[in-house]
């Protein structure tokens, strides 16, 4: 086991590695090339709307145990919040018809056979389509899976599986489908019950992360971009850590964990291969008061929008793999969206209130098949190189839960050398 780690990347792969391995003992130093640690998970103050806003309208399920396991290793389990009973509602705008979906609690589905719980106009029969997807082959799409079409398909499938996969639900891995469903079904329907941090990403998810590593002894450097590695092939090591600041060298009990983005991680480390086409998200945030009563989160269906979020005199928006939609003019997008969240919360529709895009072009990597097999490994060939990430082999999309995971695996890894 390491002495010292030195974790380069404060995103949330990179804060669940440090804070995994500070509570076993391990000294860290943790690296971050920004000015801010979070990455893409992370709250900032936003002049237009004179509000603190999140990079994204992330979503949490109770059945994400790595998730729950770090929140409250950092002390922040408070911070997630959610509706008492598990279940989502959902709108479609262009028949103006809303439903909740109502899950049984127990492990065994019962509200399938409830009319008022499951998706209206749907049979118990019509939930078998989902079986072939828990038993989904490697190498093979949604489609090629399972019945990708009907009301069940278009009333709660496809909306769920596009908030976990950013991509198409047809196009995308059966594997990542699979294991979505799996997880969470597998601690019954409480596992579906949504959570979303009260106060915010940071709050959540990286401000506390911070004051327990810096208590602990953690050295946290920001501003501090790793420009080279330097290694050993003979040894299989890394050797040294080169950075604005200088050369860092690595001792004997001294190990490495790469959470940085993709193309960052292929820049530093020779032969690394990695996914290559990625999926946008759109996030649109408005000046406006939800009204009371209104059920969030809130999947949309046919409309621009595909979730709609609210929180205090804010309402936001999220378009998942948005595609062509991010070369559309701002202003052209944001009334676009008001129009669907103005139908969902019963709003009026003008005027459209102050406004905010939030857009990332490369927000995931694309989860289909052939962009899954192009995940790596946690281990390196090196025995003190560990890499960190959604975008790594975790088993999981590009999420939270994914990300955390991958922080773990990580640091377990290194837990368990010699």
């Amino acid at each position: 086991m390491p002495r010292l780690v030195h974790v380069i990347g404060a995103g949330l792969a990179g804060l669940a590695t440090a804070v995994r391995l500070q509570r076993r003992g391990v000294q860290v130093a943790l690296h971050e090339a920004g000015a801010q640690a979070g990455g893409r998970c992370r709250s900032y103050y936003d002049r237009t709307l004179a509000a603190t806003l999140d990079s994204g309208n992330h979503l949490v399920l109770a059945a994400h145990a790595h998730t729950l396991d770090y929140v409250r290793a950092i002390g922040a389990a408070d911070e997630l919040t959610g509706p008492a009973e598990p279940g989502f509602a959902f709108m479609d705008l262009a028949a103006r018809s809303r439903w909740s979906v109502r899950f049984s609690r127990s492990r065994v589905p019962f509200w399938i056979g409830d009319a008022q719980a499951r998706v209206p106009g749907t049979r118990v029969s019509d939930y078998l389509a989902l079986l072939p997807l828990l038993f989904a082959r490697p190498g093979r799409t949604v489609e090629q899976t399972m019945r990708c079409d009907g009301v069940l398909w278009d009333r709660l499938v496809r909306p769920l599986l596009l908030a976990g996969l950013n991509v198409e639900p047809r196009e995308a891995s059966a594997e990542l489908a699979s294991a979505m469903l799996r997880e969470a079904l597998a601690a019954g329907g409480e596992s579906l019950r949504p959570l979303v941090a009260r106060h915010g990403l940071s709050s959540a998810f990286v401000d506390p992360a911070l004051r327990m590593l810096q208590h602990g002894g953690a050295a946290i450097r920001l501003e501090s971009p790793l420009r080279a590695i330097a290694y050993d092939d003979a040894a299989r090591r890394v050797v040294a850590l080169d950075f604005d600041s200088g050369r860092v060298l690595l001792g004997m009990d001294e190990a490495v964990v790469l959470a940085v983005p993709p193309d960052a991680a292929a820049a530093l480390v020779p032969a690394l291969q990695t996914p290559q086409r990625f999926t946008s998200i759109i996030d649109v945030h408005f000046a406006a008061d939800a009204p009371p009563g209104l059920a969030t989160p809130m999947a949309l269906v046919n409309g621009t929008a595909d979730w709609l979020f609210a929180g205090a005199g804010r309402i936001s928006a999220t378009i998942h793999d948005a595609g062509s939609l991010a070369l559309l003019a701002p202003d052209v997008i944001a009334q676009r969206v008001w129009t669907d969240v103005a139908n969902a919360a019963s709003l009026p529709v003008t005027p459209l209130p102050a406004w905010q895009i939030a857009g990332d072009a490369r927000a995931t990597f694309a989860a289909v098949p052939d962009e899954e097999l192009r995940r790596p490994a946690a281990r390196t060939r090196w025995t003190n190189l560990m890499l960190a990430g959604d975008w790594t082999a975790t088993g999981l999309p590009a999420t939270i839960e994914g990300a955390i995971r991958s922080g773990r695996k990580a640091a377990d890894g290194l837990l368990s050398e010699p």
